[in-house]
């Protein structure tokens, strides 16, 4: 049965934008894309997801050192690569927009490089160098996984980009046009990429869906911008990886969906799918559901009875999600009302499996689609809070807690913190980039004060080596921590402000004061003047 669940973001609707994307890496679900540049206390822009009892959660996740930046894209084409000769399962992450409404034409390789001993996850982003006859900046475009003769490679198609430079003019500096219609191959090993004309595709087309098995992908439904339709095309797309160069062949079947923008989420099967959301006209949504599975034969696509949508949903003229695993997807739509509701969106979570097996935690996934709707609010700040911990204290550690998941409440104003940043001459932490190691690490990196020297200094903890159990001792009531050799010294509740010496005055002179009168007198004049008066 597919039922739909109403799901209650705790502080972070305003992160789940039209044109994000929803990630499956090592049994955990990504949340990567927004509206708006990463802030100081989330600087990658990716978030782990968490459903349960009915909330919605995201926590903050960290690139390793060797990582390249991944800024935050919207609409990017996506494909998921699974583990081969010894090489981790990864995602291909190309093209996209960036807040800037940049267009962005790199291929990026995103897995994860650990896992701590507290499931805290470690990414590891690489961008691959591409030779050859790379695609251009484009978004809304697809990346799909072949296999042929014991090799694999990358199939990217469509999608949309600016206007060449030559024909940009003042007032169509923004304006989309599609992309040719060319099939582009990347060698994931090598990075060499190949472009193809066929001639059954003739238009280009972006939101489409792309779904792959084998030598075979299937491009289902999209739009023309150029003549503002969404015809129900359906190709079949061989790829043979040859020795020498890769032979293509495009197949036009006549079962087409009329669609773009959907959701495909992975059933129990490999390869049946259920596609849902998107669009068949413009501000008109698609509320059916099909079933999409790839066999033998081919493709099959069979209608299906769609959740039961609720009046939100229904009267709403945008939504926007992605899969959520096997089974499983995610829906938003925008929240309306008079007053304005505090969230953004009202988050709804589509099950497509029997009864008894959706009420587990939502961690795993397949892919995700994006969305052509653009309007979305700013990014708001984030917190890491999601913290290390020494083995022997996993017993006590609660995977659930509530201090792991993303607060917006939780930012405080440095400017009134009295909290400086200043360490040791060995000290390796940079405070602009860390992340936290002790459970007393809030906000900012744990500092130890220390008397010695010249009025004393600030030690991060972590350069120390202190366990944790000690940092807690002397961080009792909220004090900052003190060195073990004053450790006894009066904690204080703040850091001491900074000493600034009084301002010497010096007093001003009277402008017109007079100089006493000074008479010169002659001892005769002494006498006489004696004489005169005393006589």
């Amino acid at each position: 049965m597919m039922s739909l669940q109403p799901l209650t973001a705790v502080n972070c609707a305003g992160l789940l934008q039209p044109g994000c994307s929803l990630l499956q890496l090592d049994g955990d679900t990504l949340l990567f894309g927004q509206k708006g540049w990463p802030k100081r206390s989330c600087p990658t822009g990716i978030f782990g997801v968490r459903i349960k009892e009915k909330e919605f959660k995201l926590r903050p996740i960290s690139f390793s050192n060797n990582s390249c930046y991944l800024p935050p894209l919207r609409c990017p084409a996506i494909a998921r690569l699974e583990p081969r000769n010894g090489s981790p399962e990864s995602y291909v992450i190309h093209g996209g927009r960036t807040p800037n409404n940049e267009l962005s034409a790199a291929l990026y390789v995103l897995s994860v490089e650990s896992r701590g001993c507290n499931r805290k996850l470690t990414l590891c982003c690489q961008e691959k160098e591409l030779a050859g006859e790379p695609p251009g900046a484009r978004y809304g475009h697809t990346a799909s996984v072949v296999h042929s003769r014991g090799k694999r490679a990358c199939v990217l198609f469509g999608g949309r980009s600016y206007q060449p430079p030559g024909q940009r003019t003042t007032e169509t500096w923004n304006s989309m046009v599609d992309c040719p219609p060319q099939v582009f191959l990347v060698d994931l090993d090598y990075g060499c990429c190949s472009a193809h004309y066929l001639p059954e595709l003739a238009d280009g087309q972006s939101f489409h869906l792309a779904l792959s098995r084998g030598d075979c992908v299937y491009l289902l439904g999209g739009h023309t911008l150029a003549s503002d339709s969404r015809p129900p095309r359906l190709f079949r797309l061989r790829v043979e990886l040859l020795l020498g160069s890769p032979k293509l062949c495009c197949d036009v079947l006549d079962n087409g969906l009329s669609i773009t923008s959907a959701i495909a989420t992975r059933l129990g099967s490999a390869h049946e799918y259920v596609v849902l959301g998107g669009y068949q006209a413009d501000q008109q949504k698609q509320l059916q559901c099909h079933l999409v599975v790839l066999d033998e034969n081919g493709i099959r696509i069979e209608p299906q009875a769609p959740p039961p949508w609720n009046g939100e949903i229904s009267s709403s003229r945008l939504w926007f999600g992605g899969s959520l695993g096997k089974g499983h997807a995610l829906l938003a739509v925008p929240a309306e009302g008079n007053p304005t509701p505090a969230d953004a969106f009202y988050l709804y979570q589509v099950s497509f499996e029997q009864e008894g097996a959706g009420g587990e935690d939502v961690l795993q996934g397949y892919s995700q689609e994006s969305t052509d709707m653009e309007d979305s609010t700013p990014l708001e700040d984030s917190e890491e809070l999601y913290f290390g911990r020494e083995p022997h204290e996993l017993e006590m550690l609660d995977s659930d807690g509530e201090g792991e998941v993303y607060n917006e409440d939780d930012e405080e104003d440095e400017t009134q913190a009295g909290y400086w940043i200043r360490c040791c001459a060995g000290c390796q932490v940079d405070p602009n980039m860390w992340e936290p190691f002790y459970s007393t690490e809030l906000t900012r990196p744990a500092m130890i004060f220390c008397s010695r020297g010249e009025g004393g200094h600030w030690v991060h903890a972590q350069c120390m080596e202190l366990p944790e159990a000690v940092l807690l001792q002397l961080s009792q009531n909220n004090a900052k921590y003190f060195c073990l050799d004053h450790a006894g010294q009066s904690h204080q509740e703040r850091t001491p402000p900074r000493q600034e010496l009084p301002v010497k005055r010096t007093p001003m002179k009277p402008v017109h004061k007079k100089a006493p009168i000074k008479i010169n007198m002659t001892p005769a004049k002494k006498s006489f003047l004696r004489r005169l008066f005393y006589d």
